[in-house]
């Protein structure tokens, strides 16, 4: 796995680590994460989907307002930390191909819906195939020159298609820590 703490730190961009990278190396990165994500929730069980973890930290100012402090479940985290990720490859593959990024291109999977641990194992892999069958769609030359850049995320830098790649990565690893802490919690619980 990439390790993001330069971004994190503000002493790198992740255009500077997309710099030494190719669209192979995205290939592998996303196995390593999702294999990640799998691993921390090997001896998970339905009802770890569902735990309702203590977190004080809980806000997030992206979603619907009346929910900004509810604690995610890990079906929660999941699903969205893969709609994240699915949405950079999908960015990314517009930007491979010559054209500029207009607007989102993101769905994500009602975290409600999401209750037992084959769900949340399915929609992993899902996720695997889908980040992959998008990097199959770049061209064989792709536009690297082609650019973004995010205004409200300055430690990204001008992104190409792999730079952009990467921010879904990036996302995804910021969520790691979270869904360790779930498991931990629900784990707990069951004791």
């Amino acid at each position: 796995m990439l390790d993001f703490s330069a971004v994190t730190s503000g002493s790198q961009t992740l255009a500077d680590i997309a710099a030494g990278l190719t669209k192979t190396d995205l290939y592998q990165l996303t196995d390593e994460t999702i294999n990640v994500m799998q691993e921390i929730i090997t001896d998970t069980v339905d009802a770890d989907v569902t735990f309702v973890p203590l977190d004080p930290q809980a806000n997030d100012t992206f979603g619907n307002s009346e929910e900004a402090a509810l604690a995610w479940t890990l079906g929660h985290v999941v699903v969205h930390a893969t709609a994240s990720s699915e949405e950079a490859a999908a960015l990314a593959l517009v930007l491979a191909r010559g054209l500029q990024v207009e607007g989102r291109s993101r769905y994500e999977t009602p975290w409600e819906s999401v209750t037992s641990i084959a769900q949340v194992r399915q929609r992993l892999e899902e996720s695997r195939r889908m980040r992959k069958a998008m990097l199959d769609a770049w061209p064989d030359e792709p536009h690297l020159d082609t650019i973004m850049t995010y205004s409200f995320f300055p430690q990204a830098g001008e992104l190409n298609a792999i730079g952009r790649f990467i921010l879904g990565l990036y996302h995804d690893a910021s969520h790691l820590d979270q869904m360790r802490e779930i498991v931990h919690q629900a784990s707990a619980s069951r004791v």
